[in-house]
């Protein structure tokens, strides 16, 4: 089965350029081969170093970084600290110990090779999705009482009951809002967003997700069912959840 869905370039507004850095050539072959397979993807350099593609993404930054953690000298890490303002960074990496820290610098995502066809599809939907949010630049301007919010959609204003939210997912420095009907998007940190007023009804259930209380189904080890939705439970959000299981 082909990885690739021609619906996905239908959908993109834009080539997404971006840059593979890995000091084993055969793993650096590989995932150029699996990015060949994205006809909106558009690798603008391939490096061994850190050093080179340091060089490189100061003189044109892509929108992407596809980056090994663990090479001599400067590793991936460091790399990612000194181009912050390249919008997305999938790390790649042989090391799982080394995915708390990959995330702490904002990663997108996390592979851990060897990864699947599967697995590398489902980061390339994911910053397909994050690219095509942050080309749309929906954003939150105000809220109104306690009850209701707009959120600007292109030229148009589109209001939002709170209550019809199910709930919400981070993606970076932004933040999907999702109804029943559609996502939207806001230029906001999760994090931020739950701390307004008019997000208290909501419950912080992983780093990347948070739900609106009446909307839980069922909350069993590790998952919580949302208008027959499962999302994750992470482990330091568990107690968040106790006294809201549904009678």
């Amino acid at each position: 089965m082909s990885i690739f869905n021609p619906s996905i370039l239908h959908r993109m507004r834009k080539t997404i350029t971006c840059m593979v850095v890995d000091d084993d050539e055969v793993d650096r072959l590989t995932i150029l081969s699996f990015l060949n397979e994205f006809p909106y993807l558009e690798v603008t350099g391939s490096f061994e170093t850190p050093m080179e593609a340091l060089t490189a993404a100061q003189k044109s930054a892509p929108d992407v970084l596809f980056l090994d953690i663990d090479m001599p000298g400067t590793n991936g890490l460091t790399l990612r600290e000194q181009l912050p303002y390249i919008p997305a960074c999938i790390f790649i990496t042989s090391y799982p110990e080394y995915a708390v820290e990959g995330f702490e610098m904002a990663a997108l995502d996390f592979l851990v090779k060897p990864f699947s066809h599967d697995r590398f599809y489902k980061a390339m939907e994911r910053l397909r999705e994050y690219m095509t949010i942050r080309q749309k630049a929906e954003l939150l301007n105000h809220t109104l009482g306690s009850e209701t919010l707009f959120i600007k959609d292109g030229v148009n204003q589109v209001k939002l009951q709170l209550h019809e939210i199910i709930y919400l997912e981070a993606l970076n420095n932004y933040t999907s809002i999702v109804t029943k009907g559609r996502k939207y998007a806001v230029l906001s940190t999760l994090g931020n967003l739950i701390k307004e007023k008019s997000f208290q009804s909501f419950v912080r259930i992983h780093r990347s997700y948070a739900v609106q209380k009446h909307f839980i189904d069922k909350i069993s080890h590790g998952e919580v069912l949302v208008n027959n939705i499962l999302l994750p439970v992470g482990r330091k959000y568990k107690e968040a959840l106790n006294g809201l299981r549904p009678q």
